[in-house]
């Protein structure tokens, strides 16, 4: 397969370019060491609120390994960093990133490295390595990444509340509604929203439409077999209908003051991922936790637990050191490096093995265990597209019909290329 044909983006021409310049001078020069004979690998990680983690891995690993040095760092906006290095032919070693749209343009033009003959890929649950597979534009051989840890999203609860109150965790929609017009009856406010910050309008959207709508949608809409008025009209709808169980002015509060909000007690529930926890914990330390699934459908067996890949581990194309990389996953991967991690970041793991889950993720723990589970909707969604901003425009105005068509007609411009490019690789392969 031509994993260049057709058309292709700016951003993919640009990091094409690089890619090209990066193969030409793959293999010039010896293996770069350092002034005391040691092999230097270089980490970059996207996620500044594990730095702490990062930096202690950091000191053990070069305490326990005399022929390499490692270096962590971890930049508040480390794709950016990592796309300006990129520009200036500098990659670090190792990435470590989430599964989005930016690590698949990464590895669709050949930025990172096929590993697929590293043995650390077989620990790794295979439902990861499908999701790593689907955000791929078009199918591509080998194996890109080794999925570390996932997310969870769905709703968050006050156990307290529930606890006190005798709610049971819903199991369906209507039990879902059910119980919010109960809370109501009540005087408890069943929901916040941060949607002042547009990225916070993602969470319900993304927890809805994993049940709603096809996980591989996106593909489907490429490859020109339907549309996203069809397959996005249930979600929109029941995300709007979700809104007014929130509090009266949803987009006057920001995603800290949500979690503010939700850590003093303010709403019994919270619609929001794993990844918000620390930092509800950090205003509330005491809170009792627990979570469950968004119940999106009235068929409970056709619900679907929303988890992506929160971090992965890619090492770059133009590493000279491949060996000694592995040599880092592999301590990486050790499983009490892992249970530390999800310890201190209330994680879930992609790696096989008797982990520890945190009991806030309790009630989602049947469909994590089972691996019914979907990758976030909006891991497909170009950032030139700004569905967040759409649907925030989209909630204020409540016009389902006109967001859908907005939709289709955004998605076609800001993916024209990759649709072209898609359906030639279709009817090539015919």
């Amino acid at each position: 397969m031509n994993r260049l044909k057709g058309n292709i983006t700016l951003l993919h021409c640009v990091f094409l370019c690089l890619a090209l310049l990066s193969a030409a001078l793959t293999g010039c020069g010896k293996k770069t060491v350092s002034h005391n004979g040691k092999v230097r690998i270089e980490l970059l990680n996207y996620k500044p609120e594990a730095t702490a983690f990062f930096n202690e891995l950091q000191e053990e690993f070069n305490r326990t390994h005399k022929n390499i040095i490692l270096t962590i760092s971890s930049p508040n906006d480390a794709v950016t960093v990592l796309k300006t290095r990129l520009i200036r032919e500098d990659p670090p070693d190792i990435i470590a990133v989430g599964g989005d749209i930016n690590w698949s343009t990464f590895v669709d033009v050949g930025l990172v490295m096929n590993i697929s003959d590293y043995p650390g890929l077989s620990r790794v649950k295979q439902k990861y390595h499908e999701i790593n597979k689907l955000l791929l534009p078009v199918p591509m051989d080998g194996m890109y990444g080794v999925p570390y840890v996932a997310n969870a999203a769905g709703v968050l609860f006050n156990r307290e509340i529930f606890d006190k109150q005798g709610w049971k965790i819903p199991k369906t929609w209507d039990e879902f509604i059910s119980l919010c017009l109960t809370m109501k009856a009540s005087g408890i406010q069943p929901l916040v929203y941060g949607m002042k910050d547009t990225w916070n309008t993602l969470p319900v959207w993304n927890a809805l439409a994993v049940s709603l709508a096809d996980y591989d949608i996106t593909h489907q809409v490429n490859r020109g077999e339907t549309n996203f008025t069809t397959a996005y009209r249930e979600v929109a709808e029941k995300q709007l209908q979700l809104l007014q169980y929130g509090q009266p002015e949803p987009f006057t509060y920001g995603y800290n003051d949500a979690c503010t909000a939700f850590a003093r007690g303010q709403s019994a529930m919270f619609a929001i991922g794993s990844y918000a926890i620390p930092q509800i914990l950090s205003v509330n330390p005491n809170m009792k936790i627990n979570s469950f699934t968004m119940p999106a459908n009235n068929d409970p067996d056709k619900n679907i637990l929303n988890s992506g890949i929160d971090l992965q581990f890619s090492i770059m194309e133009k590493c000279r050191y491949k060996e000694e990389a592995y040599t880092v996953l592999d301590f990486l991967l050790n499983e009490k490096t892992i249970q530390a991690y999800l310890d201190s970041q209330i994680a879930v793991p992609c790696v096989k093995g008797d982990f520890t889950i945190s009991p806030m993720l309790d009630g989602m723990r049947d469909y994590i265990d089972a691996g019914n589970v979907a990758d976030y909707q909006d891991h497909y969604y170009p950032a030139e597209m700004d569905v967040a901003g759409m649907l925030q425009t989209f909630l204020i105005q409540g016009n389902v019909d006109e967001f859908l068509s907005r939709f289709d007609t955004s998605w076609v411009r800001y993916n024209r290329d990759l649709i072209a490019r898609v359906r030639a690789e279709k009817g090539g392969n015919k």
